[in-house]
Parts: C-alpha cells; structure tokens; sequence
C-alpha cells in the first residue's frame, strides 16, 4: 500500500466526494446573550461566509438540555444543511450541557477533534484547556461540531480545525447516502423508460 492509500482507497477517490461549499447551520448556546450580542456566533458565521461556504441557519437556544439536543437534531437532518456548529455550553459549570446533550445524537464520534483542539488550545492558554469538553461526531450523515463560547476558541476551532477539514468531512459523512440516492434516481430512471418503452408500445398497437 502506498502512502497515499487510506483504508484501501488512493487519496484521488478518498477525496472525490469532497464538498466545495458547504451549507452550515450555526447555534449559539447561552441563556444570557442575543443574536445581537453574539460575537462568537458572528466570528463563524463570517469566517464560514469569507471561506465560500454558506449559513443556512442561525439560532441562539439556552443553556437547558432538551433545548441543545432537540435543535441539533432538527438542524442534522434539515436536507438543505451539511454541518452544524454550536458554541457555547462546553464548560464545567453546572449549566453546561451542550456536551451531555450532544453526544446521545452521534453516530459517529469524531474524537480527534476535540484532541486537536485541546492541544492547539494549549498553547494559547496553557493548561486551562482541560475545562474545555469540546466534541464533535455524525448526526444524521451530518458532521457536528461543539466549540466553547469565547471568541478566541472559536476563532482558533473554525480557522485551525473545521475550515481545513469541512469539505472532506462532509463529503464522507454523506457519501453512502448520496450513493444510494443515485442508485435511486437510475431505477427510477429505468422504471420511467420502461414505462416509455410500454407506453410507446401500446401506442403502435392501437395506431
């Protein structure tokens, strides 16, 4: 196997489903703040929008379990979102559930990211990111990614670990479920001139 080969495809077809543009959906957690006072939330709606990508939908949910978990998983499974960002709620004060609420919807975790964000994390404010329960995994085909509230750690999540990894993320997490939607739309396409063929058939015969 060369060293372009990953799980026995070479780097061509592992990167052939990746997405250009992706279409996120952005959630701030937080029982004190607006989207009006919402810096966090517009550092990655701008940093998405500048990197060519698009925010199909924009949302602030207080910090209370149910409210976590019931739009994320709204938002997973909207057809018209590839990925969903939230910040804040990743703490350790008692009011911090995003992790909790979040993690029950993965199919999928994505451990590696909240390792690499943690160690990044590290050298800007050295051993304080252990307070910090960032997580990310696969809700529905849809990659999730959950950042804490400040504005430095989303700067450093978005620019340093999702923009970089995004299209390829998205691209594998819903390459089954576009493969069987293509394998789909060829039976019905089949189906459809099948019934063509009869109909033209029937048309000679009464003709």
């Amino acid at each position: 196997m060369s060293d372009h080969d990953h799980d026995g495809h070479d780097d061509h077809d592992h990167h052939d489903h990746d997405a250009e543009s992706v279409a996120f959906g952005v959630v701030t957690v937080s029982s004190s703040r607006s989207l009006d006072d919402d810096p966090s939330g517009e550092y990655l709606v701008s940093a998405f929008e500048d990197a060519g990508h698009e925010i199909v939908v924009r949302e602030l949910v207080p910090d209370e379990y149910d409210s976590v978990q019931g739009t994320v998983d709204r938002l997973a499974r909207r057809k018209d979102t590839d990925a969903v960002v939230t910040t804040g709620g990743t703490g350790v004060t008692p009011d911090d559930v995003t992790p909790e609420a979040v993690k029950g919807l993965f199919a999928k975790t994505l451990p590696g990211f909240g390792e690499l964000f943690r160690r990044l994390s590290y050298e800007e404010i050295g051993t304080r990111t252990i307070g910090s329960r960032a997580i990310a995994g696969v809700v529905s085909a849809t990659p999730v990614f959950c950042l804490p509230g400040s504005e430095n750690a989303v700067r450093l999540g978005a620019d340093e670990v999702i923009l970089p990894e995004i299209g390829h993320l998205v691209g594998l997490a819903g390459r089954d479920v576009e493969d069987e939607e293509d394998e789909m739309g060829d039976v019905a396409g089949t189906g459809d001139e099948s019934s063509d063929s009869a109909g033209s058939a029937e048309a000679d015969d009464t003709e």
